[in-house]
């Protein structure tokens, strides 16, 4: 059985689609992640599954129960669903301690008996927070204080719009920990949206890309990287070129399946450059060398059209040098 089934969505914003037939299933612990440019739907999608948006047709199912939304319910949400949004909000002139003592149903939520509790400070990062009052936290500790107290809930489903917005990287790689110990260690299963779908790579078991409110692909997130669909969906996750079939047969020859399609993606890190000839290669010349601390980007125009390709090997080519370009797949 699964956790979540979202059949046929549709929703309406302003006499346009906001969504458009969206369907998708989730099982426990699978981490979903969707994404999209901003205005896709994305935030919209998720508030509909925590029951804060009533679809305009569809339904949400929550452990095979369906979710109602607020024109359903006095108190918007669903038992069991916590919603963290973009905007979340802590009250001010309190300690962690106190609003999570507020945000808590159980009396004891301090004690030293509690061991869930406790278990969710340490998980989340926050237990050397707890006496400092809410004022005094940086963005990136907020986050995680806003998220222990919908954790203290104990949902079976975390909904988390953008969370990684606006954290510079020291705290988006700490919060990105957080959120696979929550998955494995509190047994939470995580949906979340972003807009910089990089960060989702190294978190998801699948990505659903939506473009204005249709889904364009779900998969692994190494098909979405290595094989997106089309050049939305190879433009969100990082640079790419496109190769024409001329380019796409002399770099594969018979392995070439670009015939009747619009090409060829190929990320940077798949060309090679050598300065002679070899099988399966094609003539260039260097546009520009960046350095980046751990990879060289090099631009090299071939046939009219620039290749960006990426190496961590220092290579000895200027601009303007002709050299060979081949492909490691």
């Amino acid at each position: 059985m699964f956790l979540i089934e979202v059949i046929g969505i549709e929703k309406k914003e302003q006499r346009e689609n906001a969504l458009t037939n969206i369907g998708f299933n989730q099982k426990k612990l699978e981490k979903i992640a969707i994404a999209g440019e901003t205005g896709s739907g994305k935030s919209t999608l998720l508030k509909i599954i925590a029951g804060l948006t009533q679809p305009d047709a569809g339904k949400v199912l929550f452990e095979n129960t369906r979710v109602k939304g607020p024109l359903e319910e006095l108190i918007p949400g669903h038992k069991g669903i916590a919603y963290l949004s973009q905007d979340f909000a802590l009250p001010h002139f309190l300690t962690v301690e106190q609003v999570l003592i507020y945000a808590n149903p159980l009396p004891d939520a301090l004690a030293e008996t509690d061991e869930f509790a406790h278990q969710l400070y340490a998980t989340c990062k926050i237990t050397h927070l707890l006496k400092r009052r809410t004022d005094q936290l940086s963005g990136g500790e907020k986050q995680r204080v806003a998220l222990t107290k919908l954790l203290l809930t104990q949902p079976r489903l975390l909904l988390l719009d953008e969370p990684f917005s606006n954290l510079d990287m020291l705290h988006k790689t700490q919060l990105k920990g957080v959120l696979k110990e929550i998955s494995e260690r509190l047994n939470i299963t995580c949906t979340l949206v972003s807009h910089d779908p990089l960060d989702t790579l190294s978190w998801a078991d699948t990505i659903i890309v939506i473009k204005e409110g249709a889904i364009v692909q779900q998969a692994t997130p190494d098909i979405i990287y290595k094989q997106p669909i089309n050049e939305y969906v190879a433009g969100l996750f990082g640079k790419y070129t496109l190769l024409p079939s001329s380019i796409s047969k002399a770099l594969l020859g018979a392995r070439d399946k670009t015939k009747g399609r619009e090409g060829l993606f190929i990320r940077p890190e798949n060309f090679i450059i050598t300065k002679s000839p070899k099988d399966l290669s094609v003539k260039g010349v260097v546009q520009s060398v960046s350095f980046f601390g751990s990879y060289y980007e090099i631009e090299i125009k071939v046939e009219g059209i620039v290749l960006t390709v990426q190496t961590q090997s220092q290579v000895y080519v200027t601009k303007g040098e002709g050299v060979f370009v081949s492909l490691t797949i």
